[in-house]
């Protein structure tokens, strides 16, 4: 009796994270009465005692229990921490904790999300995006762009310019729009659903730019100077990290500055020799300013003591003699500005550097505080834009065409296709809402900004993939009818630039997440790399115990949730979705478990063990998209027509999770965890979520389809027009034709199904040119009346234009060759240019 009453009493306190003093307590009263219950029984005493002294080291006097356990401890768990270089120090240092924050805890508090302000748009950037980012879109031929200027024609030039496009984020006092991340993204967004070059070419300067760097670090003149130039279009910024040897890593970048005196504008002045090697640097070919980042080297240490100073950025007017660019890429044929830029020994004074003198040496922890930001709009606005595009004009194609006397989508293959394009679009929305509402509350989403990029280009993919599948030959004909060519061929690049996704989900997601984002490994790290042992001892004391707390915590709370299914767990009511919110909770605190325990055994080693790394970067990635698409619900008031997506998009989440996780366990390093893991984590098994079945996918797919409010909410953001001389406005044409004259068509065809051929007169029914005769034949034999001959005709040729493709005859095909004739020039760097350190 009194081990039972010891062995609940002390579960319980660890399940609601009671204090070492109110366990001490509980557990002296429980061994008391337990005791007395068993007659005083020694095996009581003893067992109650182990447990009351394990409470009571957590209240011994802080001197005595930091000499005698927390020293010896320290010195252990150094040995078990991962070791960091200085760059992944700075990478700690930079950026915020929010909601990642909450899922790494194993704890999240979903009445703190709910609360957040919502992702939302001013009455001014409203109008700017109904406004001038409308008449942009209208002005856009992407077939134009792409395959007969090879850019911007120069009035889109001029206008993108002329309306602040390159300014959105610059503060208004200095020029600027000073609009909000949501804005940035909607922006981004919208243009992307009309031409991937033309968005590529607004978002880059309000991303990653000298814009932004300025803003946050420069100097007051540079501020004055620059910001009102960058805002009119006057100067075009590129910046310049990418290297051919380091790639986008900052640290081990090999283009360098050397600190030394030169003359500036006829006067002598202390400044640096820059020499570097970029390539696919974004608006290079046409920047008038440089960025760039560089390592700073001081040989004289003419700026300190130091020699080696550190990543600098700084800014290269592209007139300077020895600066090199205008060479061009051209990445998956779209046709936004990008090339190397290069240059040997160029000099600059101090006043270039961003920030000035006193930045030199800071650049790491500007470049990642600005990729957070940037990285966390652009790419993640375009994957979300492709994916509401795709939903559109393959929602309307699929009504649109007609096989066997019957609209496709009504074919459950193609329903199967539609199904995760209009889900995971949903996701992707939801999840770029949410990271913009983060930034718009001043948060720096390191971890999200990554976990975002990596997935919504990773279902970007997934999504035009399904839409090719969808309207098949069509969408494989290169033209001006294509309405998918350009947003496939731009997958890879997106997939690839801001940090490859690969690298990103198996390195940089859960690898720097599980130290920044938890709640305890940053202070134990910054403990064990102390030199004043003391001080060290004091730190760590103050934060292991609580540390294995937590982690006793999560444990049971997994355990307990993992047999119950939740049960115990506390959720928000709104939605009718507490099965789901249980869930979450039991997978957050796995997840956190999960965490530790790679920690506490892989330690330093998870760098070399990439494939663990990414799965548990997949199972945070199903957390917080599950949490955002709960937002996103919530904060658009749980209206019941989104309630397919929302549970769809829940389940998938969920399944996804359990998948990722049991193959993190079924594969983890170290064997001998493999069964505690399992048992604490799917007690169960691991079988018991499921995907979503065929009656919701069904639901799902048909929300891109029937012409409800949904399918407009799921392509909201995106360009609409219904112009039947435009590739996507044909489409669009032809699914209102066919929702109007449904009615119509559909007595047609019983009617024809009904009849010999002979008795059409001679008219082929596969034929489509033959529609005039056709609508005249079903009006002679009162099947039509005349009063929808005009009508059904406009839908006919509307449905049978929608189906043609591109064919160009030996003078279009010489046209087309004409046009990228002198466009091959291959532009290499000198071959002496050296750029080592």
């Amino acid at each position: 009796m009194s081990v039972l009453l010891l062995l609940l009493s002390a579960l319980v306190l660890i399940y609601l994270g009671s204090s070492g003093s109110v366990a001490a307590i509980v557990l002296t009263l429980a061994t008391i009465i337990g005791a007395g219950l068993d007659g005083w029984h020694l095996a009581s005493i003893v067992f109650g005692g182990a447990l009351l002294g394990v409470s009571l080291v957590l209240v011994l006097p802080g001197k005595l229990r930091r000499n005698r356990l927390s020293a010896p401890l320290l010195g252990w768990v150094r040995g078990r921490l991962p070791t960091l270089s200085s760059t992944e120090e700075e990478a700690l240092r930079s950026g915020s904790v929010d909601w990642d924050g909450e899922l790494f805890s194993g704890q999240p508090n979903w009445s703190r999300l709910l609360s957040y302000t919502p992702a939302h748009l001013t009455e001014e950037e409203q109008a700017f995006i109904d406004g001038p980012v409308d008449t942009l879109c209208k002005m856009l031929d992407d077939w134009a762009i792409t395959h007969e200027h090879f850019d911007l024609p120069k009035d889109v030039w001029a206008y993108i310019k002329d309306e602040g496009f390159f300014g959105l984020v610059i503060p208004k006092a200095h020029g600027g729009k000073g609009f909000s991340a949501m804005a940035h993204s909607e922006i981004v967004m919208k243009i992307s659903t009309r031409s991937v070059s033309t968005a590529v070419t607004v978002m880059v300067p309000n991303s990653l730019g000298p814009g932004e760097l300025l803003t946050e670090y420069g100097t007051e003149a540079q501020k004055a100077y620059y910001l009102p130039r960058l805002s009119k279009g006057e100067d075009v910024p590129c910046f310049a990290l990418t290297s051919p040897v380091a790639g986008s890593d900052a640290g081990a970048i090999p283009d360098r500055g050397v600190v030394c005196e030169g003359e500036w504008e006829g006067e002598k002045v202390l400044g640096m020799k820059v020499t570097w090697n970029k390539r696919y640097i974004t608006l290079a070919p046409v920047a008038t300013v440089i960025g760039l980042a560089i390592k700073v080297h001081d040989p004289d240490r003419l700026l300190g003591e130091d020699d080696e100073v550190g990543t600098t950025c700084v800014l290269v007017p592209h007139d300077l003699e020895g600066v090199h660019s205008g060479a061009r890429h051209l990445p998956m044929n779209t046709v936004f500005m990008n090339g190397p830029t290069w240059g040997s020994d160029v000099f600059i004074p101090m006043d270039k550097v961003i920030g000035g003198q006193a930045m030199v040496g800071k650049g790491w922890k500007m470049l990642l505080e600005c990729l957070s930001i940037g990285r966390s709009i652009s790419l993640p606005a375009l994957g979300t834009g492709a994916g509401k595009l795709t939903c559109l004009t393959t929602g309307s194609y699929a009504l649109a065409r007609e096989q066997f006397g019957r609209s496709i989508s009504d074919f459950e293959g193609v329903q199967e296709a539609m199904e995760p394009m209009a889900g995971y679009t949903y996701m992707m929305d939801a999840a770029r809402r949410l990271t913009a509402g983060m930034l718009d509350r001043g948060v720096r989403p390191s971890v999200p900004s990554a976990l975002l990029k990596y997935r919504n280009t990773d279902l970007m993919r997934d999504v035009i993939n399904h839409g090719m599948d969808v309207v098949a030959g069509r969408g494989v004909i290169t033209g001006p009818r294509n309405f998918m060519a350009r947003a496939y061929q731009a997958v890879p690049i997106a997939i690839t630039v801001e940090g490859a996704n690969i690298l990103t989900r198996s390195l940089m997601v859960f690898g720097q997440g599980a130290i920044r984002c938890h709640p305890f490994i940053v202070q134990e790290i910054e403990a064990a790399g102390l030199e004043d042992n003391r001080k060290a001892v004091k730190l760590f004391d103050g934060v292991f115990y609580r540390h294995i707390a937590h982690t006793t915590r999560n444990s049971l709370k997994s355990f307990v949730l993992g047999l119950t299914g939740g049960l115990l767990a506390k959720t928000p009511s709104k939605g009718k979705i507490q099965r789901y919110y249980r869930q979450l909770d039991r997978f957050a605190a796995a997840f956190a478990v999960m965490t530790d325990i790679t920690l506490l055994t892989v330690g330093g080693g998870l760098k070399a063990r990439q494939r663990l790394s990414g799965r548990m970067a997949d199972c945070l990635v199903h957390l917080y998209y599950a949490s955002a698409v709960i937002k996103q619900w919530h904060d658009e008031g749980y209206p019941e027509d989104q309630r397919c997506l929302v549970e769809w998009s829940l389940q998938t989440s969920l399944h996804d999770f359990q998948t990722q996780m049991k193959r993190a366990i079924d594969n983890f390093p170290v064997p001998a965890m493999r069964w505690p893991m399992r048992l604490l984590v799917f007690p169960l098994g691991a079988s018991g979520l499921r995907a979503p079945d065929d009656r919701l996918g069904a639901e799902v797919a048909s929300t891109i389809v029937k012409d409800k409010p949904i399918r407009q909410r799921i392509a909201s953001g995106a360009y609409y027009n219904q112009n039947p001389d435009d590739p996507v406005g044909r489409v669009l044409n032809a699914y209102r034709l066919a929702n109007e004259t449904k009615t119509v068509r559909d007595r047609l065809h019983r009617a024809i199904r009904k009849r010999d051929p002979d008795e059409l007169g001679g008219i082929d029914m596969l034929m489509g040119h033959e529609r005039k005769e056709l609508v005249d034949w079903a009006v002679e034999q009162k099947i039509v009346r005349e009063d929808e001959r005009d009508h059904l005709l406009e839908a006919l040729t509307a449905l049978y234009d929608v189906i043609r493709v591109d064919a160009f005859d030996a003078d279009g095909i010489k046209a087309l060759a004409k046009c990228a004739k002198g466009k091959r020039k291959v532009v290499e760097r000198p071959a002496d240019l050296k750029t080592g350190g």
